[in-house]
């Protein structure tokens, strides 16, 4: 094994670790909030653990326009200094209540909202600043490489989350995130000055927003991902449910809760390993489609199961498949956009790649209410390979890009 090319460039290696760090502690806080309203309703309340994904999503949908604006008119990494020390500032403020024994359910939901709020104008300016710290023949790799990280972090960040709350209480899963961040803007310090194309830079206003909307429109190789990304992570939102599904299901623990909310993440960073060692990757279309089919197979697998060990092999299952189809449409998204119109088109997608997962919770709570648990997994298991299906009939060009395809132009502004 090879060092992967995308790490030989100084500036994206720095800004990689600095995530990996974060995206831990990131991941940390996710699952101990979810294991924290657990706690707080003191019986099996699905809609409660539903409803911290509207906390999540709303945010994202009123500011991420916005969001892939700013990202194409000012700096990015400036950017990405005040989202992250947003960030690390809620997380501390969400600590001290719990420290304090003030916190309760509606603090959680409103610091998370806060949260959200930031990474609304911090995933455009993060994913847009890729292809400016690496060559075109790299960004596969260097997507591969995010995903490990992102990945990776779910893993440690999980189970440490279950560590940390069985041995030092809940109030230190937040105070670690918060430090977290801390690397990120470290790394951002040490990378120094971007280069980044801001002469056709969009300005502030609703006419530039139109036309990143306009451009993904007119990208049916485009579009049709963000569609397949949004009705897939909708469907087969089986997370949110995992605090239930561990405690009165398969009746396990703190450290079991913490393996198990981790195991996806496993797969997903064996995956992204392998990919990353690929000197190019062809047919993406038809493997991305299989892998969203394979991914709504194993939810169905998972939404069946009784035992610990039969659920953790099939999330590893569904990590990995999952993390290949993330990867081949972030690369698709990124050379298939110029610059220029890069943080918009980034912001567009964040509104279906973050709307799929958290209306699907809210979904997923309704589902389990009316149906319980495992059948709202099951039927999202299924209907996340219908939505395949009707997807590849509807975008043939998904299914036949290989992806050598040329960088098309992007459509021409809108006078203001």
């Amino acid at each position: 094994m090879h060092i992967p090319p995308a790490l030989k460039n100084r500036k994206f290696l720095f800004l990689w670790l600095g995530l990996l760090v974060s995206i831990a502690g990131s991941q940390m806080q996710l699952a101990a909030v979810h294991w924290h309203i657990r706690e707080l309703t003191g019986t099996p309340d699905p809609m409660a653990l539903g409803f911290i994904g509207l906390a999540r999503i709303l945010p994202v949908i009123v500011f991420s326009l916005f969001g892939g604006v700013f990202a194409d008119t000012f700096n990015r990494r400036t950017i990405l200094f005040i989202t992250q020390t947003c960030m690390a500032l809620t997380a501390a403020g969400l600590a001290w209540l719990t420290f304090s024994e003030s916190v309760q359910i509606w603090h959680i939901y409103l610091l998370t909202a806060l949260q959200a709020a930031a990474v609304a104008f911090d995933g455009p300016a993060r994913q847009a600043i890729v292809p400016n710290l690496v060559p075109a023949k790299d960004l596969p790799g260097a997507f591969s490489m995010n995903s490990i990280a992102s990945n990776t972090g779910a893993v440690i960040g999980p189970v440490l989350s279950g560590v940390v709350i069985a041995t030092l209480g809940q109030g230190y899963t937040y105070f670690f995130n918060a430090v977290s961040f801390v690397a990120v803007i470290l790394a951002l310090l040490a990378i120094g000055n971007i280069p980044q194309d801001l002469k056709k830079a969009s300005g502030i206003s609703l006419n530039a927003i139109r036309d990143g909307i306009r451009f993904i429109f007119s990208r049916k190789i485009i579009f049709s991902t963000m569609v397949m990304d949004f009705f897939a992570t909708f469907f087969a939102s089986a997370n949110t449910m995992m605090p239930i599904i561990a405690r009165d299901i398969l009746h396990v623990g703190e450290m079991g809760y913490g393996w198990l909310v981790s195991a996806q993440s496993m797969g997903s960073v064996t995956a992204g390993v392998i990919i990353s060692q690929l000197p190019g990757l062809r047919k993406q279309g038809p493997i991305f489609l299989t892998s969203v089919i394979v991914f709504g197979l194993a939810t169905v697998a998972f939404g069946l199961s009784t035992s610990f060990v039969l659920a953790f092999i099939t999330l590893l299952l569904m990590g990995a498949a999952d993390t290949v189809s993330t990867i081949i449409r972030n690369t698709i998204r990124q050379l298939q956009t110029p610059d220029h119109i890069r943080g918009r088109m980034t912001s567009v997608n964040q509104i279906f790649f973050q709307g799929g997962p958290q209306l699907g919770e809210v979904e997923a709570g309704i589902v389990a209410t009316l149906f319980g648990v495992p059948f709202a997994i099951i039927s999202g298991g299924i209907g996340t390979i219908i939505a395949a299906i009707l997807i590849m009939a509807k975008w043939p060009v998904l299914r036949h890009y290989d992806g050598s395809e040329p960088i098309p132009q992007a459509a021409p502004a809108t006078a203001d």
